[in-house]
Formats: C-alpha cells, structure tokens, sequence
C-alpha cells in the first residue's frame, strides 16, 4: 500500500463538492486502505478522499474503535451544540474553537455494499459533520465566526507566502 499526499488548504480540490460512488468494487476498497494509512500516518482521525485529490464522496475515520470506511455518507438529523477545539490536515498545525451540532445520524453505506446508520455525539459527531463537509467542498475555516475567519486567513494568507517566497 502507498500513502497519499494530504491536499492542503489553496488546493481547489478541496473546494468541490465529491461525485456519488456508484459502483463499491475492489478500486474502492484499495482507495480506503490507502486512504487509512494515510491518515494514521498524519496523523488523524478521519480523512475524506477529496483531501487526497480524489472526486468521490466517501470518507475514512478512526475515533478509537479501529478503522472504518463510509461510502455515500449523509447527515441526516443533527440537535444540540458542542464547541471544540477543531483541526484539520487539510490546514496543518492550526485549530479554533468551532461550535457544531452535539449530535448527528449519519447513513451511507460499507465497503460492501451494506447500508450503515449511525447515531454519534460530540467527538464522533464532529468527525462525521467534518468529513462529510469536506466531501461537499467546505473547509473548517468556513465554519469560523467572521472575526476568527479574518484571523484565519490572514494566518494562511502568510503561511502560503511563506511558503512560496
């Protein structure tokens, strides 16, 4: 197996919205391996194919119980409110305080085809609602209230600079 390069934020990629998989074949599952090692290798919990460069809408996360893959995810209720310290590889070295729903049910289905429905709160929660915005081209710093997103951009406004001079 082979890692991926992590897309970080400039990357346009990460502002499209991924394509339905239509077809969970063996591509798929090596995509998801990938995608884990990847990620573990960040490290993080969760990683989402568009930060990979790849336009298909499935995600891969490790909150603690081992790997999983979900194809197609939706969140398809959401309550409460919970504000966390939030990162993202996609924007390295950086974290804010993000207020997000405190609960969701997420539906997708598994890497065999079988339908997945599960209820999370707080951490788990706010994998899934952070991975699913990244498959719908929306970036955690959108999430930002307007004085912390002006701070935010000015950071990675520099950062990318930086970067390039």
């Amino acid at each position: 197996m082979s890692t991926f390069t992590i897309r970080v934020f400039g990357d346009p990629v990460l502002k499209t919205r991924a394509r339905e998989v239509d077809n969970i074949d063996g591509k798929v599952a090596k995509l998801a391996e990938s995608m884990i090692e990847t990620m573990y290798a960040a490290p993080g919990v969760g990683l989402a194919a568009t930060q990979v460069g790849v336009d298909k809408r499935l995600f891969v996360y490790d909150a603690g119980d081992g790997p999983t893959t979900i194809v197609n995810p939706a969140i398809t209720e959401s309550s409460g409110e919970w504000e966390f310290e939030e990162g993202c590889l996609s924007v390295p070295d950086l974290h804010w305080p993000i207020i997000r729903p405190k609960e969701v049910h997420l539906t997708g289905v598994d890497l065999d085809g079988n339908p997945v429905s599960l209820d999370a709160d707080e951490f788990l929660a706010r994998v899934f609602q952070h991975e699913v915005d990244h498959l719908d081209g929306i970036l955690l710093v959108e999430r930002l209230d307007e004085d912390l997103r002006k701070d935010a951009m000015r950071t990675l406004r520099q950062r990318a600079l930086d970067w390039h001079g």
